[in-house]
């Protein structure tokens, strides 16, 4: 006879399950949100699996068998109710969501397979969790002809859960990590038809050069071979002078010291510390630079600029993060501190600005370039931070010490004097105070999970969901424990797949940040219009 599951067991993955139906900060297509809601609900089974144990093994008053019997006529019926109602529910959120980000509006209907998808992925994650159990008893009972059985279950547990652990992280996700490296390193070395080698000695990977282009990565030759440049066969685009751009991509040097080394002789070859900006741009896990945060800073200085960069990994940013978060901020640091170095040995009247750009995994690297906000003030001429990751130092530091009443959602800090915060171009003239130089912009949108997903929401919830929503927030996001923590992790994979000024897509907001930080003198807000046209046309 199959033994029937406990009572608190269900309960649990019924009200997870529940409890994963309401929306986070990104819509969900029906199959994640099945993912979402079967892992969820084993989450629930197995927390009340356990509390029912551990009542079993405490000694309170036992239920009748009435009451027993009543609680489970009770579940039997309002279960399934409360599982339909949810996936109702749940869909109509996800439609408003849709429509609220301009995504094209799905099937209310496929929700419905997401539940069904849900049960199946439960069930398999439960049949585990059983399976772990019975070689946990198995374990035991081995082990109880010498020890104590309370002992032996004990032993037999944590026996059982450190070898899981110890195959899943030594074995299967180290083999995994490992195929992903190698696959990517691949990817990185072919070079695509549409991709030629830099005819400007100006940039990384000319004749001219001291690396080759095949050497800079993938990202790294799409990063010099493209951008505006001068002369006539620019177009209409054309600029004024002809942008530096310089890179040294993980084949250029086996470590991040030599790779910033080669990075400033690739500057001083080119003539960068004589231009009128010089820009530190750390990039993300695979050595990518946005490519409109680039092109706006040179066009709003019509060429006269000089961008340096290098990669320090294979891998998407969170797969590099979860593999090693440390290599991101050891290459921001000794890049910018190489560059630095050199850029103070000028006079002081010749220097070019010394500006600092960062976006997402690239701003936790740049941000570990600075020991605080006067460091950034001595050392720096601006910084443009984009969609920070949540556990940037500096991020966190401005963040939890914002002035008194206003939003971690949009927060002010010390009084905007140096540091402000920007969902939208609007953002950057709060609060009505002098914004003294050098500035530091962060653009964060407060639908972007990259910026607030933290192993803290586990079990406390964040200031942002006890404050007001954003205005692309839906009012019915909530916080609960555990759970809300794994959408939003849920969230992380598809933050970039929305439309622009949603999630981690913040398009052409960088040309009102660098208008802000390091406008040439006598701009104007009809520049910085025209200076957004001028981008459109020129990305397509």
């Amino acid at each position: 006879m199959t033994r029937r599951p406990p009572f608190v067991g269900l309960l649990g993955a019924i009200a997870f399950f529940a409890m994963s139906n309401t929306p986070s900060l990104i819509p969900r297509h029906w199959e994640v949100q099945g993912l979402v809601g079967g892992i969820a609900a084993a989450l629930g089974y197995g927390l009340g699996t356990l509390t029912s144990h551990l009542w079993r093994a405490l000694p309170p008053p036992e239920l009748s068998p009435r009451v027993k019997k009543a609680s489970w006529w009770v579940l039997t019926l309002a279960g399934p109710i409360a599982v339909a109602a949810m996936t109702l529910y749940g869909a109509r959120w996800q439609l408003e969501l849709h429509e609220l980000m301009g995504l094209p509006v799905p099937s209310p209907w496929a929700y419905l397979g997401g539940t069904l998808f849900a049960m199946v992925v439960a069930g398999l994650l439960v049949a585990i969790g059983r399976g772990l159990r019975v070689a946990a008893r198995s374990v035991s009972s081995r082990l109880s002809r010498w020890l104590h059985p309370r002992i032996a279950r004990v032993i037999g547990g944590a026996v059982v859960t450190i070898l899981v652990i110890g195959i899943l992280d030594g074995i299967v996700v180290d083999s995994l990590f490992s195929a992903a490296d190698e696959s990517f390193r691949i990817a990185d070395e072919v070079i695509e038809e549409d991709v030629s080698p830099p005819g400007s000695p100006m940039r990384s990977g000319s004749a001219e050069s001291i690396v080759t282009f095949e050497e800079l990565g993938k990202q790294g030759r799409a990063f010099v071979a493209g951008g505006p440049s001068a002369g006539p066969a620019a177009g209409t685009g054309a600029l004024g002078t002809e942008p530096i751009r310089v890179y040294a991509g993980l084949e250029s040097a086996p470590d991040a010291v030599s790779r910033a080394r080669i990075v400033v002789e690739e500057l001083e070859r080119t003539g960068a510390f004589e231009r009128s900006v010089l820009c530190v741009m750390t990039t993300t896990g695979t050595g990518w630079i946005n490519p409109q945060a680039a092109a706006a800073l040179e066009y709003l200085w019509e060429g006269d600029t000089a961008l340096a960069a290098s990669q320090y990994s294979y891998l998407p940013s969170w797969v590099s993060f979860l593999v090693d978060s440390g290599r991101g901020r050891e290459a921001g640091s000794e890049l910018f501190n190489a560059i630095h170095d050199r850029w103070s040995l000028l006079p002081e009247d010749t220097r070019p600005l010394l500006l600092v750009f960062g976006e997402s995994l690239g701003a936790d690297g740049a941000d570990a370039a600075f020991s605080g906000i006067a460091d950034i003030r001595n050392r720096t001429d601006g910084v443009l931070f984009v969609g920070p990751p949540n556990f940037s130092n500096l991020w966190r530091s401005f963040t939890e010490r914002r002035d008194p009443g206003t939003p971690e959602a949009l927060p002010v800090y010390d009084g905007g004097g140096t540091v402000r915060f920007a969902s939208k171009p609007a953002d950057l003239e709060r609060p009505d105070a002098p914004w003294y130089k050098p500035r530091v912009v962060y653009l964060q949108h407060t639908s972007d999970p990259i910026v607030w997903w933290s192993p803290r929401m586990i079990l406390r919830r964040p200031d942002w969901l006890e404050e007001p929503r954003g205005e692309d927030v839906l009012p019915s996001v909530r916080w609960f424990p555990l759970v809300t923590f794994w959408q939003l992790s849920a969230d992380l994979g598809t933050a970039s797949r929305v439309p622009t000024g949603h999630g981690h897509d913040y398009g052409d907001m960088v040309v009102d940040a660098w208008a802000a930080i390091a406008a040439p003198e006598g701009w104007t807000p009809d520049d910085t219009e025209r200076l957004r046209a001028r981008l459109a046309a020129s990305t397509g």
